[in-house]
């Protein structure tokens, strides 16, 4: 009877232990995380809440907010300026997002076939931690029609000089080009670290079985490349979305509107024209459209599966 008595007595104690273990690593854990917690919700949580709120007020941030239900979003989805400025905003994402994330893959490639020096690495990172307000004045220095270096260039192999940032035509674009040159190499070293987790021996398979470049790059470095590239184009479309230092610096929403994105309207109503109730009603939408867009994304690219699997 005592040898099977002693047995289960162990077992209870080590249970005990196991579960007052449990118990301390929980709270270890909760002691680590509730700053974090804390941070989120006064800086965020309670800020959105409060910010869903007056979406559905009228206030000029000198008064109380007065309660005037889904007027602000009537208002508007009727105003022809919050259409420009999506469709403003749309145009820059369309200009931006491609051509950065084709180049950003092939100075992957290259670096991933040629060099992985730490150095090069370095050179590309390098506009990626300048701030934005410092990069847009660099450029705006350096387009500026008269004295600007890119128009000297211009002008020293006989070509005309051109207005850049001056013209409607022109500036969406040239903001475009600063950003793409701030980004591409900060998205190409991810792209890099993604291509460091594909076996080399499905390479050396391709290669085997007479596989050109093109082929292996369509049929495998691409495919295998699907988890970072869909991070990439989420994190790189939001930001394209919230766009503001550049235009801010360069252009102010012109010349004739043509650089009014969606952020630099709301900017607008919010603090030179004191309509917060508005403004944050089309930050609202805004945030909206980026959680669509998000999760079309992700649905469409198969986030959740990896083909290394």
């Amino acid at each position: 009877m005592e040898t099977e008595t002693v047995p289960r007595i162990k077992t209870q104690t080590e249970q005990s232990r196991l579960k007052k273990w449990s118990q301390k690593e929980s709270v270890i854990a909760w002691m680590f995380l509730l700053p974090s917690l804390i941070g989120f919700i006064v800086f965020y949580a309670v800020p959105a809440v409060r910010g869903i709120y007056i979406s559905f007020t009228d206030w000029d941030m000198l008064s109380d907010p007065t309660f005037i239900g889904v007027g602000n979003y009537v208002d508007m989805f009727q105003d022809k300026q919050f259409w420009r400025s999506l469709q403003v905003t749309l145009y820059y994402v369309l200009l931006n997002i491609p051509i950065q994330t084709a180049l950003a893959i092939g100075l992957a490639v290259v670096m991933d076939r040629i060099t992985k020096s730490s150095i090069v690495r370095g050179i590309f990172v390098m506009p990626w931690l300048l701030p934005p307000v410092i990069v847009a004045m660099i450029w705006l220095w350096m387009l500026d029609p008269a004295l600007g270096f890119v128009n000297n260039v211009l002008d020293a192999i006989g070509l005309n000089r051109q207005p850049f940032l001056g013209s409607p035509g022109q500036a969406m674009p040239a903001i475009a080009v600063i950003n793409i040159w701030q980004y591409t190499g900060y998205t190409a070293l991810l792209f890099f670290a993604g291509l460091q987790t594909i076996p080399k021996s499905i390479y050396e398979a391709a290669s085997i079985d007479g596989a050109t470049e093109r082929r292996i790059f369509w049929s495998i470095t691409l495919p295998l490349l699907r988890p970072v590239l869909v991070f990439v184009l989420v994190t790189t479309i939001i930001g394209s979305f919230q766009i503001f230092d550049t235009i801010a610096v360069t252009t102010g929403g012109g010349p004739v509107d043509a650089t009014r994105v969606i952020t630099w309207y709301i900017f607008e109503y919010a603090f030179q024209r004191f309509q917060m109730g508005y403004a944050t009603a089309v930050a609202v939408v805004l945030f909206l459209i980026l959680v669509i867009a998000t999760l079309l994304q992700m649905r469409i690219l198969n986030s959740g599966e990896s083909d290394l699997a």
